[in-house]
């Protein structure tokens, strides 16, 4: 068993990449225009680890999310990009090949687990379905004994997998969900929001478990949140975004031990500190711009105390702090 927890092992050997996303550009089509939900956006997941995605709300983590299991709505588009997952592009497959993609190799914990479960159905019946659809050649019997050995997975009692979701606790939907993600042994899970609605307590059993089950299985995790706490507990890299576009990327301590992006740094002084000392909490003034006009320069200018005349003019370049932590900010790297 592999004994690593998240963040011990910056400088680990490297694996090999399970997940390469380039220049993806996603949007929806409204009745004001093409609104650039996710804009340019690349990143890579070696296989074991986990990257957590940050930011405020409608910044487009949820959609990078469902654009990786192929969900997006009828009005959503991929205009440019690829997604290379074990070396293939799924932005290519057709929607039956994403058919077989979607919980035999990456599965998704969705936000909410209240309505992520069918509340006519037994919750048995609903992780056996997802086993079966893969694995036809099981009976319905070997399926069951499959979801009971997921059960004792996810530390919920056997005897409740006859049980409607109705008949559970909040931390034992999500519980139920974490099985029903593990159920296909799948390479990548998208975790979005996952311990949304839960207290404190249970939210921290959640990671503990999570965590757990990703150390021993081996199982590469994207967690998505607008928490920074949950993301630093969880995650080994951190990719911050803004207004649709991905900011800042580096390992856990970098990104939130040597913030370099200003917006990155609002981020963290509006909300509690991680170690727990008083400090006064700022607000971060403003509103994110128009994703259906976007400005032609720095997207978070219009909200920076540090910007210059120039910062709305230019579309910024990435620029690399280190080999492993880079920020889209032409004015980070000056004294």
């Amino acid at each position: 068993m592999n004994d690593r927890t998240a963040g011990e092992d910056k400088r680990a050997p490297q694996t090999e990449e399970l997940l390469q996303v380039e220049g993806l550009t996603v949007g929806y089509r409204t009745k004001r225009g093409f609104m650039r939900a996710v804009d340019g956006i690349s990143f890579s997941l070696r296989k074991g680890r986990s990257l957590g995605l940050v930011g405020e709300s409608g910044c487009g983590k949820t959609t990078v999310g469902m654009t990786l299991m192929g969900l997006l709505p009828p009005n959503g588009e991929i205009r440019s990009g690829r997604i290379l997952f074990k070396g293939a592009d799924l932005v290519q497959k057709t929607e039956e090949e994403m058919r077989r993609v979607r919980w035999r190799e990456i599965a998704m914990i969705f936000q909410a687990a209240m309505n992520a479960l069918n509340p006519v159905q037994r919750v048995e019946k609903q992780i056996a379905e997802a086993i079966l659809t893969h694995a036809p050649e099981l009976s319905e019997e070997e399926a069951l004994r499959q979801v009971e050995g997921l059960f004792q997975m996810v530390n919920l009692p056997h005897d409740r997998m006859h049980d409607y979701p109705h008949q559970y606790s909040g931390g034992m939907k999500q519980r139920a969900i974490i099985a029903m993600a593990l159920a296909c042994n799948p390479d990548l899970i998208i975790a979005d929001e996952p311990t949304t609605a839960l207290d404190v307590i249970v939210q921290h059993q959640i990671l503990e478990e999570t965590k757990a089950l990703q150390r021993d299985l081996d199982i590469s995790i994207i967690f998505i949140s607008h928490d920074i706490s949950i993301v630093a507990d969880v995650s080994h890299d951190i990719g911050v975004m803004y207004a649709g576009q991905l900011v800042e990327y580096g390992s856990r301590e970098e990104v939130f031990g040597d913030p370099r992006h200003y917006y990155t740094r609002a981020l963290l002084a509006s909300y509690p500190t991680l170690a727990g000392e008083k400090k006064d909490l700022v607000p971060i003034p403003g509103e994110t711009p128009s994703l259906v006009n976007p400005p032609s320069g720095c997207r978070f200018c219009d909200r920076c105390d540090a910007a210059a005349e120039t910062c709305s003019l230019e579309r910024p370049d990435w620029m690399e702090v280190s080999p492993t932590h880079r920020v889209l900010c032409a004015r980070c790297l000056s004294p």
